[in-house]
């Protein structure tokens, strides 16, 4: 599956030491202005090399856009787009050409087909979120001329976390750090935190707090394709993703449904509700309210200290790995996840449009 979305439709390709990587957007409706400058800021926030707790892969992630848009605006054709490899550093993974890395997917990929892409990954490499986040970028841009608004951001890392409620939050203060966490003292905290395992050879892992606001009532749809179930599916596609709640999540699994329940009132002519336990979607459908989930993500799998591993004949090792690597993916997965909740809510505001006449 190299493919996500039914109408607005993302393909992507290449590999992270590839010489390109890159996407066809299909399903973007005519019209729409496009600030590339916006999409390369988006870029800017995912890509290596940004600050000292991230991977010093040097980058520049500049995206050039092949086809699809005339003096600004997108036509209704497919839009191409293609990201140039500029910083790889091959050599780095000669170490482990006939190893199994512990809790990547070089073993499982080379069992399924039978052959590896062992430089930095290869097609499983985080590297390929630069595409997502290109098409999030246009996405995002699309669902602003709709009033629809989305913002990420770092809540947790390790044992240090924001509050629960979002709404304590200025979504401005996010890019004042370098780990994206609106709460300046917590960030300070987690900072210092992953500072402290990266410098131990070590990885930490922690959680991404989504809200999307202005939604209409609707989006999503029952049974088997619900919008949090889409959302559930699209976050955990994300490299290092092992969770996802929406709402009160597991914290309401203590509650009784007195507690939970959302009580619906008149606002003046409008029908909302008093809390939003729900998370913004009621029986796969948008209700009106904010949507706003987590997505736990686990701590990088590649440590720069001996693991004991095994070749592909089963011979046990010790693996010590080379090149640059994250100590904490979140700083770079929160535009990644704003990307993938366009693109899912993107897909179902164009899917509504077509489901009555």
């Amino acid at each position: 599956m190299n493919t996500f979305g039914e109408i607005f439709k993302l393909t992507t390709f290449g590999e992270s030491h590839g010489d390109t990587i890159g996407g066809i957007i299909d399903g973007v409706p005519a019209g729409i202005h496009i600030d590339i400058d916006y999409i390369q800021n988006q870029l800017d926030r995912r890509r290596p090399g940004q600050s000292s707790i991230v991977t010093q892969r040097d980058e520049s992630d500049q995206v050039k856009i092949m086809s699809g848009l005339f003096e600004g605006q997108t036509t209704g054709t497919p839009i191409g787009f293609i990201i140039h490899n500029n910083n790889q550093h091959s050599n780095d993974y000669d170490n482990i050409k006939d190893l199994y890395r512990p809790s990547h997917a070089d073993y499982t990929y080379a069992k399924k087909y039978g052959i590896r892409d062992h430089r930095g990954g290869g097609r499983t490499s985080a590297r390929e979120t630069a595409s997502r986040v290109v098409a999030g970028a246009i996405a995002m841009q699309a669902l602003k001329k709709a009033g629809i608004e989305i913002y990420a951001y770092t809540s947790q890392v390790g044992d240090i976390s924001t509050d629960s409620d979002y709404h304590r939050y200025n979504p401005d203060f996010i890019e004042s750090n370098a780990v994206r966490c609106p709460d300046t003292d917590k960030a300070k905290e987690m900072y210092g935190l992953i500072e402290k395992v990266k410098k131990e050879g070590d990885t930490i892992g922690g959680t991404i707090t989504c809200v999307i606001k202005g939604c209409p009532v609707g989006l999503g749809n029952p049974v088997f394709d619900k919008l949090n179930a889409r959302l559930g599916y699209a976050m955990l596609g994300i490299n290092a993703a092992k969770g996802f709640e929406i709402g009160m999540g597991f914290n309401g699994c203590t509650k009784r449904g007195s507690e939970m329940n959302d009580i619906f009132y008149n606002n003046n002519g409008k029908i909302n509700t008093r809390t939003n336990n729900s998370g913004g979607v009621q029986g796969g459908l948008s209700n009106g309210e904010d949507i706003y989930f987590r997505v736990a993500f686990k701590p990088v799998a590649t440590l720069l200290k001996d693991i004991e591993t095994v070749d592909k004949d089963g011979n046990p090792v010790i693996l010590r790995a080379k090149g640059r690597h994250d100590p904490c993916v979140l700083p770079r997965a929160v535009p990644v996840v704003e990307a993938m909740a366009a693109i899912t809510i993107m897909d179902f505001y164009l899917l509504n449009r077509l489901s009555r006449f």
